[in-house]
């Protein structure tokens, strides 16, 4: 019998790919959507071979579709009956150090992972209102506690609106309604956005293992999680409050 229906943008590749395994294996039928549908398709083989009593059904998705969002969602909650979770997850990791000739860089980490998420959530909690529950998950960064320097100054600050979106809602006490809101802070969890940096970056853990630490924190509907607790709970409390100085030694 099924846990429920979750909804993961993004599920193609990396930390949606591998939430999509580790919720199947949890016994949740997918609603799975991204732009690379025959990856989605060999992930959809690969689940129902391990879990053949899992229900996966995928679709098309670019989320800077504004009308496509709430197509592809509209479609996925009738075709299951209900959406139990959305996991606004997908991203994009482009981005130059501000003012030296890649506004187009900036402009499309901006438009995928603020924008296209602000229609996420839009389509989402449609669906909650109309439903009278839900649990809304926001995949933000441990880089959206601070402004980040240089390459990452634009996606640190996408994933800080992010999180603001989500806190908003915490904030309107949507759970009086019947709806969770979570805001997950993945730490370095190596994935293919990261992997040209993943072996030279501090505090970095494998996908399966950052992936589980989301999943778990997810499971217990968390409103804020920073993940894997250990050591970005400590350290994001760093850098949420220490001077900026010590902040640029330690990220």
């Amino acid at each position: 019998m099924s846990k429920g229906t979750i909804l993961i943008t993004g599920a193609s590749s990396g930390l949606g790919e591998e939430m999509s395994r580790q919720f199947a294996a949890l016994g949740y039928d997918l609603a799975l959507c991204a732009r690379r549908t025959e990856r989605l398709e060999a992930l959809r083989s690969e689940i129902a071979a391990a879990h053949p009593d899992r229900t996966v059904a995928v679709k098309a998705l670019d989320v800077n579709d504004d009308d496509a969002v709430f197509a592809v969602f509209k479609e996925f909650a009738s075709e299951f009956g209900t959406l139990d979770r959305v996991i606004i997850n997908a991203g994009l990791g482009k981005g130059a150090p501000l003012g030296t000739g890649r506004y187009d860089a900036n402009k499309a980490t901006a438009m995928t992972n603020f924008v296209a998420a602000l229609a996420q959530t839009e389509a989402a909690m449609e669906i909650f209102r109309a439903q009278r529950s839900g649990h809304l998950v926001m995949i933000s960064s441990v880089s959206a506690m601070r402004g980040m320097r240089k390459t990452i100054t634009t996606y640190a600050a996408t994933k800080a609106g992010v999180a603001a979106l989500a806190e908003g809602l915490i904030n309107e006490n949507v759970k009086a309604k019947g709806i969770d809101v979570s805001i997950i802070y993945p730490g370095y969890i190596r994935s293919e956005m990261n992997e040209k940096v993943a072996q030279r970056t501090k505090f970095m853990v494998d996908t399966e293992t950052g992936v589980k630490a989301m999943v778990d924190a997810i499971e217990k509907r968390k409103e804020k999680a920073l993940v894997p607790s250990w050591p970005w709970v400590p350290l994001g409390f760093a850098l949420r409050n220490l001077p900026m100085p010590v902040v640029r030694r330690l990220m």
